[in-house]
């Protein structure tokens, strides 16, 4: 029997071999004929591992060349910002989508001295530019794997409205990656690093200060300094670890960086609860060593490493991602006078409830999408969306004057307004939950797994809510099935089965053989759990 270390300080033999995982980035080639090892654009772009055959130098390259393909399709002639983080695959990365790049005549912008940075920077970057170049419009690239372990590798495509592309377009991309990648790579053009680096068509940019400087519009800076809160923030050695102390001495903030590390092996991590090195702040386990300090600050932050994500922790302990995003709703609909009344909610299907509960009670529209936040993009940008959140602990909302700040998650901005917050109401964020379900009664909600082969995976996704064989759920008359979207009518993968008091969502896993069932009871813990498992016993049932 396997003894969990989950919440244990990463141990020697739990590292990864930089040298033997850059090695193998420029050493395997896949093996095409093996589905698993060609790209595959997943929720948030393609990602993969060096030693496994599926994020190595031979895919980097093709889908640069697909996206300058794309690119020239749709005539996007301005540049493209691109960003990466601190995982150890992400600077091989970047450095084979400069040498397609710029033999394309591509004009790519990079962060100086080969840096990090944040995936909402970039997503600022792309909106602040194509407003003043309207006829030469930028996209961007981020090369990050989000918070998975060390030994990841990830790249996505941000368009020109600044968030990642949607299905459409990473479905284009995707193919003609794959059709370069089984045509031993004809078609790509590429320059040597030197070559590239000297060809002009690399521009290094400070990307701090144009972001820091705009916070002002999006936070309340001045209430938070006036309110003294004492705060911690431990970055998980991610892209903005040079962001938060800038942001610190420019706006006056009593704030601590409690662990200044950037190490690609992420030795300083506690184990998630599967006893791998993960960076997900949105984890009691892995934010063990922020948890430890809980009781030195008001308010402590934690970052995923391309810092898209948040994670509030108070005295209490850290806050359930749900929890905070309704909170934030709460809050944001009430002192934000400038937006517009007729500015939506967004929240995936499988976010909580109670900020269906919340929306209800002030009045405001309710959209409700599929998993990704691609789904929320065009709202943001066009300002129909003033807060969009998802279960994972990622989210974004509207300047202060209702105008787009970014089309992709901001884990910065989330954390600041958590102090925000904090210093108006004179209450933090938790006890701004614990009031909201004093009035609308409380959540109890959960994510398990059940095993699932290719095929069964697949008659998930298509699913017929016709399918299901009973008109209830755990004691409650079902009121709603649903396989699409509400809001834009979308295949949400799955299925979603809806009572009064409670709710399940079951979706195919993209990367396991499994699907996750995501379920949810305004009754107790019991009700949850009788939810989790008849929806195990219909979905079994229904993918036979």
């Amino acid at each position: 029997m396997t003894i969990s270390r989950a919440g244990q300080l990463a141990d020697t033999h739990d590292l990864i071999d930089i040298d033997s995982l850059l090695n193998n980035y420029y050493k395997i080639k896949p093996d095409y004929n093996e589905p698993s090892q060609l790209v595959i654009f997943g929720t948030s772009g393609h990602r993969g591992c060096a030693n496994k055959g599926t994020f190595n130098e031979n895919h980097i390259v093709a889908v640069a060349q697909a996206i300058v393909d794309y690119r020239k399709s749709q005539n996007i002639n301005g540049p493209c910002f691109i960003g990466k983080d601190t995982h150890a695959l992400s600077e091989p990365a970047l450095k084979s989508v400069l040498e397609v790049f710029s033999a394309n005549q591509v004009h790519s912008i990079i962060a100086r001295n080969w840096g990090y940075t944040p995936t909402p920077v970039i997503s600022h970057a792309i909106i602040n530019y194509n407003q003043s170049n309207p006829d030469r419009l930028a996209d961007g690239v981020v090369i990050t794997p989000s918070h998975n372990p060390p030994e990841d590798g990830g790249i996505k495509y941000n368009v020109i409205n600044g968030g990642p592309a949607d299905t459409a377009i990473t479905s284009i991309i995707e193919a003609r990656a794959n059709t370069l990648l089984k045509n031993n790579l004809i078609g790509v053009k590429r320059l040597s690093l030197a070559q590239a680096m000297n060809s002009g068509y690399i521009t290094v940019k400070e990307y701090e200060t144009d972001y820091i400087n705009d916070l002002t519009q999006i936070i309340d800076f001045e209430v938070i300094a006036a309110a003294g809160l004492n705060i911690g923030v431990d970055p998980l050695g991610g892209a903005g670890i040079s962001y938060w102390s800038r942001i610190a001495e420019q706006y006056g903030l009593n704030l601590n960086i409690v662990n200044k590390k950037v190490d690609s092996t992420f030795s300083f991590m506690h184990l998630d609860h599967d006893s791998v090195i993960r960076m997900d702040c949105s984890s009691a386990y892995a934010m063990e060593g922020v948890l430890r300090l809980k009781d030195k600050f008001d308010l402590a932050f934690g970052n995923d490493t391309d810092f898209d994500r948040h994670g509030i922790v108070t005295p209490a302990g850290l806050m359930k991602p749900n929890a905070y995003l309704a909170a934030c709703v709460s809050y944001l609909f009430k002192h934000r006078p400038q937006w517009n009344t007729h500015t939506a909610i967004g929240k995936t299907l499988v976010t909580s409830s109670m900020i269906d509960r919340v929306a209800a009670d002030l009045n405001k529209s309710l959209l409700e999408f599929p998993v990704g936040f691609k789904w929320y993009a065009e709202g943001l940008f066009n300002g129909s969306i003033g807060f969009a959140g998802e279960e994972s602990a990622g989210a974004s909302f509207l300047r202060k004057n209702g105008q787009v700040w970014t089309t992709d998650k901001d884990g910065i901005i989330l954390c600041l307004l958590a102090a925000e917050m904090t210093a108006k109401i004179g209450k933090n964020p938790q006890n701004q939950y614990d009031e909201l379900e004093q009035k609308f009664g409380k959540s109890y909600y959960g994510r398990i797994q059940a095993p699932a082969s290719y095929v069964e995976k697949q008659k998930l996704a298509k699913l017929d809510a016709n399918q299901l064989t009973t008109d209830c759920l755990a004691g409650e008359k079902i009121q709603q099935c649903l396989t699409q979207a509400p809001a834009n009518h979308a295949a949400i993968g799955g299925l979603k089965v809806v009572t009064k008091n409670g709710w399940f969502a079951a979706r195919a896993s993209g990367t396991e053989d499994a699907y996750k069932i995501y379920a949810e009871s305004f009754i107790d813990d019991e009700h949850l759990h009788t939810i989790q498992q008849e929806a195990q016993h219909l979905v079994s049932q229904a993918i036979k």
